[in-house]
């Protein structure tokens, strides 16, 4: 177990932490606000590899495959490092993975390298999140999570706000090298400061890896999320082409869930002795299983959604990379500045108050979506987007502090772990779906913007109907009781 810590100051009234342990959620914040920033300027690099790197569209989603892909393999592993190892471990190697990464992509020469580069930022930004979630639960007591939750969807939301108008500059002034350039010091001085200031929160415990649970996760979730980004990879190519690509969707899916199979089966034995890779005993809560869902179908529309929105923007509406940036900053920013009044409202008020108009205004504004054309107003576009931004920001906050809320706290870094993955797996979906939805519907309505408008309101459509059953689960879903919280974890 870990070592008992010196006394620390009582809690402040405020939060319910000390002054320590709140610089320590600000400096995971700080962290995992560079790691998704570093993720959003990518979205918009992608046209500008394919021409200086000389490579195909295809190629060149690999910059991104490779990055879900190993996202998808290592957070599952999250729930056992976090009680295998210390806070500042955990936190040390997160950053010190995604700085070399950082480093190796602003070096890199050519293609290759810069894929191995991104396969070793996501080794760290894997374990940013849960980290980051599992500490608040941690040392945060149950009536002041919401808030401290909201300050999460400020790094979630501010992140995607900054990083494509930011991405657009820099690929028109810099190039794409500079991304990384800028992006790099900022991760280095979060690693120096963590490291010096992180203090050891918890307890760890002594628990041998299983390997074979790695590797059963590894092709599980891994051939999920592979298999998915396959979804649509042969169209337009020739038939020998689309046999190929069909070939590997379908082994890459069929390795997966034999895979997760696999895993599910190995967790339920060894978590009857307390050594499960991913414990999956979370499950085992009702609320918390509800809200993992309703994230999950969420994640499957949103992520869906804000990808097709920007492919619109360029394809239908021929607007320009900073352009496009500009049209998702009001929606991004009110979901910052919305986030601590939403977690205030959610410790007060709870659950329904909150994910009930969320999930009806994010239904209503992807119906509307439904209608769009080449005529479509940029400026009303823009302020739909910022009222679903809003709409999301009402549902994110509660179920996160909801599901985890529902644990008990040995299970915490589990949960993040589980929360982690559904998002991960849920958003690869719904970008394969819906991208596919939309390049199909285009392809056989023809050539030109009014082909790409149709593909796009069809695949929005996808994305609205997915999201009505939001609505049912919103009345379901309940703020765990507050529980009288034990002391504060001491600092050590």
């Amino acid at each position: 177990m870990a070592a008992t810590g010196t006394p620390v100051a009582p809690p402040s009234t405020a939060s319910g932490v000390t002054s320590e342990q709140s610089r320590v959620i600000w400096l995971l914040l700080t962290a995992a606000f560079v790691a998704i920033l570093n993720e959003t300027t990518m979205n918009v690099a992608i046209p500008f590899l394919i021409h200086d790197l000389g490579i195909t569209a295809v190629a060149a989603q690999w910059l991104t495959t490779a990055f879900m892909l190993t996202m998808a393999v290592v957070i599952p592993i999250t729930g056992f490092l976090l009680q295998r190892f210390t806070t500042r471990q955990v936190f040390v190697a997160a950053m010190s993975l995604f700085s070399a990464g950082t480093l190796v992509a602003f070096l890199a020469p050519g293609f290759e390298l810069l894929v191995v580069a991104r396969v070793i930022q996501a080794s760290g930004t894997a374990i940013m999140l849960p980290l980051l979630m599992t500490t608040i639960m941690t040392i945060v007591p149950p009536q002041h999570r919401g808030r401290m939750m909201g300050r999460v969807s400020i790094v979630m939301a501010l992140a995607p706000a900054i990083g494509p108008t930011m991405s657009g500059l820099v690929l028109q002034s810099l190039g794409w090298h500079w991304i990384f350039g800028i992006v790099l010091p900022i991760a280095l001085v979060a690693l120096f400061m963590g490291a010096r200031r992180i203090h050891n929160l918890g307890e760890t415990r002594d628990a041998p890896i299983d390997v074979a649970s790695v590797v059963m996760s590894a092709l599980g979730f891994g051939g999920l999320v592979f298999g998915l980004s396959q979804i649509g990879g042969g169209h337009g190519g020739d038939g020998a082409a689309v046999s190929a690509s069909t070939a590997t969707l379908v082994a890459s899916l069929a390795i997966g869930v034999i895979g997760l199979g696999a895993f599910v089966w190995r967790q339920l034995r060894l978590q009857r002795t307390d050594s499960a890779l991913l414990d999956l005993r979370v499950f085992r809560s009702g609320n918390f299983t509800l809200s993992v869902a309703q994230l999950g179908v969420m994640s499957l529309a949103f992520f869906g959604a804000i990808t097709l929105l920007p492919l619109y923007l360029q394809s239908v509406l021929e607007k320009t990379p900073v352009e496009i940036g500009l049209a998702v900053l009001p929606g991004s920013l009110a979901m910052g500045l919305a986030g601590p009044v939403i977690g205030r409202i959610y410790d007060r008020f709870g659950t329904q108050v909150l994910l009930i108009p969320g999930a009806i205004i994010v239904s209503a504004t992807l119906w509307y979506y439904t209608t769009v054309g080449t005529d479509t107003s940029f400026v009303v576009l823009i302020v739909v987007q910022t009222v679903m931004m809003i709409g999301l920001a009402l549902s994110f906050t509660p179920l996160f502090t909801a599901s985890l809320g529902s644990l008990e706290p040995r299970l915490y870094s589990h949960g993040s772990a589980v929360v982690g993955t559904v998002q991960q797996v849920a958003g690869a979906a719904g970008i394969a779906l819906l991208v596919t939805v939309m390049s199909s519907t285009s392809a056989a309505a023809g050539a030109g913007l009014e082909a790409d408008a149709a593909g796009t309101r069809t695949a929005f459509l996808i994305a609205a109907i997915i999201s009505v059953p939001l609505i049912v689960g919103a009345i379901f879903i309940r703020k765990p009781a507050d529980q009288p919280h034990r002391s504060a974890p001491a600092a050590h």
